[in-house]
């Protein structure tokens, strides 16, 4: 912008900044931030460290009545197998007992009577073997006209869709049925658990060789956690700050603009001046809470032996994305603030805001499943997203990433960053001194475009 004078927008950005960074809620949110947008993950990792280990009684309804002690067997070997951890002799999931239940003449009022069982937790479940599950050789159950016809095998439960004891129980009752139709094919059902058995399977990265020495250099084992929460951890991070960088700037503009603060300020310095100082001062806070989280993460992770987990690599990205990020949101929340008559028109815009950080985060599971594919590839190269997004699949193990693609999203970002701030500083100029009635969408589009 023209006639700008870079020593009032430092002068504004520093006040803005240090105003921040002296708070008590600015040291209490480097604290409890994370816990906050890590409390998920962690209350999962609790939840699954405490499971209910209370014991669950099944019912089994055999029409075929040679089936039923059959799967009562196998329900006892993957209890030995699976109910106390090896080392520790830990419990580490509930204790599974049959009960084996004669069919009844009425079939709808026996399930009726097994079910009040389950409800008054007498019973976790029960299920019902049907005559034809010995089939030689058993196809997929066609589509039905009617869906609540059970099949060969029905389980009746209130437990959640989700609930662990559905692997459980289906894994138990196929193995028993598998060892009812070895024993009638004449083969012996003790060898049955051996011929299936699984074979664990190792995941190695890619050999390499040494450029300097021309050694051939083994590829490493694939640790699958730490696969999962280097890229989560470091766009998560990303993220937090992002947000908890940009999104104070809409309220605080409006609210500046609705006590007439502005007023003042702009007799002092130009709107664009104005602007970019508070824009610097939210991006130097931002700095310096993802210095003290870097910084923090990287000796955490040395004091516990994993420092080969630490990104050094990517940092250099990092820093970048979160510039040009918060540069971008921090702008457009200006702007947006300006054009708001008062906080609850601001507070209504915020999920706009946000949105180049959480749309993101609903493309994680997609994006770690095929970092390389072109949607994934599409996706990150899209100015608004590639910060969070590039950043996932050049943390992701294994590289991949084309070298052309972070430079080519870094371009991308910078001049949609320069774009946004552009029109931001017209919207700002134009908005911030208008009371009343709130601007139309199509105000701001013109002011972004004609100032």
């Amino acid at each position: 912008m023209p006639h700008s004078n870079p020593h009032r927008i430092l002068l504004i950005a520093k006040r803005d900044y240090l105003a921040t960074i002296r708070t008590k809620a600015f040291i209490i949110g480097l604290v409890f931030a994370p816990i906050l947008f890590g409390g998920g993950f962690l209350g999962v990792a609790l939840i699954s460290s405490k499971p209910d280990l209370k014991e669950r009684r099944i019912a089994l309804v055999d029409s075929t009545g040679v089936v039923a002690a059959a799967i009562i067997l196998a329900a006892q070997d993957q209890n030995a197998k699976d109910q106390f951890d090896k080392t520790t002799h830990r419990q580490l999931q509930p204790r599974y007992v049959f009960e084996s239940v004669p069919p009844a003449a009425d079939p709808k009022l026996q399930r009726l009577a097994l079910s009040e069982r389950v409800r008054h937790e007498r019973l976790f479940a029960f299920i019902e073997i049907g005559p034809t599950v010995l089939n030689d050789a058993p196809q997929a159950a066609p589509q039905s006209a009617d869906d609540s016809k059970p099949g060969p095998v029905a389980t009746y439960t209130n437990a959640g869709s989700f609930d662990e004891a559905s692997r459980w129980l289906s894994t138990a009752v196929n193995e028993g049925i598998r060892r009812v139709r070895m024993a009638q094919l004449g083969l012996d059902p003790s060898r049955l658990s051996g011929v299936l058995a699984d074979v664990k399977v190792d995941r190695f990265g890619l050999v390499s060789r040494d450029p300097k020495t021309g050694e051939i250099r083994e590829a490493g084992k694939k640790n699958e956690a730490a696969e999962l929460a280097v890229p989560l951890g470091i766009m998560l991070l990303m993220g937090m700050i992002v947000m908890i960088g940009s999104s104070p700037m809409l309220s605080a503009v409006t609210e500046d603009k609705a006590q007439r603060l502005v007023e003042m300020l702009l007799g002092l310095a130009t709107p664009f001046e104005l602007m970019m100082g508070k824009v610097l001062g939210a991006l130097g806070t931002s700095l310096t809470s993802s210095a003290f989280y870097i910084i923090g993460g990287t000796l955490a992770l040395y004091g516990m032996g994993l420092s080969g987990m630490v990104p050094f690599a990517v940092f250099p990205w990092f820093y970048a994305y979160l510039i040009a990020d918060v540069t971008f949101l921090c702008s457009f929340a200006a702007a947006l603030g300006a054009g708001c008559g008062t906080p609850q028109d601001a507070q209504q815009l915020a999920i706009v805001l946000l949105a180049p950080v959480m749309i993101p985060y609903f493309l994680i599971t997609f994006v770690m499943q095929q970092p390389n594919g072109a949607i994934s590839a599409g996706l990150s190269l899209f100015p608004p997203f590639t910060p969070m997004l590039m950043l996932l699949r050049q943390t992701m193990p294994g590289g991949g990433v084309p070298a052309w693609q972070p430079w080519v999203g870094l371009a991308g970002v910078l001049a949609f960053t320069l774009v946004m701030v552009t029109a931001a500083a017209r919207i700002f100029r134009v908005a911030i001194l208008m009371q009343g009635k709130a601007p139309k969408v199509a105000d701001l589009v013109r002011w972004a475009v004609r100032g």
